[in-house]
């Protein structure tokens, strides 16, 4: 039998999705073909602590035993790529990582920071594009000079949002009108959003969204418009899938018609005019590689009744419970889940490889700095 791939399942962490994230981790790891992979099973709790043992996805879900569980940890070393036991009894090799950590402290660039420092090959988008794919704000400006359509917005930092709630509601007021989303510019799974018709509404959202953040974005809301995602697979060169449409189950999806009443639908492939449906394929590709990423994300669209596109956000690390979009996506479009993954993990892999034949060291005429 072949040596067997350690896959390191990265799942929990210090973030509003953690568990979302334990969710996408259960699906993950039941569908990892174990003669392919040894899984090994790396928790994040809410207080930071990491833990690795067969036991620790079911811990966290518990939430009961977290202390009595022995704390290990990643070595930020890149010649030991080994996740290590804080009594130093032990070490476990890892040969790649699956973060599915969604949100803060795992989504956006400080995981990805910590396992480019261990030289672990690691699936999804690198530290820079994890870190401008979580911050709403700056994705948008990124689009908007690469000449992708994005709805009208404003941002703040939260400071200001509490220093002078008054001239900041004056400014969204003239600048956008109601209903207006708002938004903490780094969260996902709709966490802290809401949507606002009047006055006193903003004020609540502004609120909300200042507490999860220390931006906020408050974005137009268009009329009557239609949720589509479409997933994009692979590096240099990515493909997209089919478009799917989501029929939110509440006025718009948010984390309960996301995950928690189970009334939301989806329909894959969306029902669009071929040329639209082309084109929301073409603008996922363009925003993947304009953000710089790679591996996987699902990105996201408005379409209006005239069928004018919007792209409203990037997914570096899209869920993947068992009725998340980008799976579904990429089953429809003829790969399977099981497929899927084997795929990210190639791909994770290819890009360590090439990144590790890039100079990191130069040798100077003479050794000047001994002087």
């Amino acid at each position: 039998m072949a040596t067997r791939i350690r896959v390191g399942v990265i799942f929990g962490g210090r973030s509003g999705e953690h568990e979302v994230s334990l969710v996408s981790a259960t699906s993950l790891i039941n569908a990892l073909d174990k003669q392919k992979y040894e899984v090994i099973p790396i928790g994040i709790t809410q207080a930071g602590r990491w833990l690795s043992s067969g036991r620790a996805l079911q811990l966290l879900k518990s939430k009961e035993g977290l202390e009595q569980e022995p704390e290990r940890f990643l070595a930020p070393e890149p010649n030991r790529q080994a996740l290590v036991s804080v009594n130093g009894e032990s070490d476990s090799q890892l040969d790649v990582v699956f973060p599915v950590v969604h949100g803060t402290f795992g989504e956006d660039g400080t995981l990805q920071g910590l396992l480019e420092l261990a030289n672990i090959p690691y699936v999804g988008a690198g530290v820079l594009g994890s870190a401008v794919g979580m911050d709403k704000i700056v994705q948008k400006q990124l689009y908007e000079q690469a000449g992708i359509p994005v709805s009208k917005y404003v941002w703040f930092l939260s400071s200001e949002c509490k220093a002078k709630p008054k001239s900041i509601v004056a400014e969204v007021e003239k600048k956008l009108k109601y209903p207006v989303f708002t938004k903490p510019a780094n969260t996902g799974s709709s966490v802290g959003i809401m949507k606002a018709h009047d006055r006193k509404e903003l004020v609540n959202g502004l609120a909300m969204a200042a507490s999860y953040d220390r931006k906020v974005v408050v974005e137009q809301g268009v009329k009557s418009v239609r949720e589509i995602e479409c997933s994009v697979l692979g590096n240099d060169d990515p493909i997209s899938s089919v478009p799917g449409e989501i029929i939110p189950s509440n006025e718009f999806y948010d984390y309960d018609a996301k995950y928690v009443d189970g009334k939301s639908t989806s329909v894959i492939p969306a029902k669009l005019p071929k040329k639209v449906g082309r084109e929301i394929q073409r603008l996922a590709g363009k925003a993947f590689r304009v953000l710089d990423l790679a591996g996987m994300a699902r990105v996201d669209f408005f379409v209006t009744k005239k069928d004018t596109i919007y792209l409203n956000e990037v997914n570096t690390i899209p869920g993947f419970t068992s009725i998340s979009m980008y799976p579904k996506l990429w089953e429809a479009s003829g790969i399977s889940y099981g497929e899927l993954l084997d795929r990210l993990i190639a791909l994770a892999i290819d890009r360590h490889r090439e990144k590790n034949v890039i100079r990191t060291t130069y040798q100077p005429a003479k050794d000047w700095y001994n002087q």
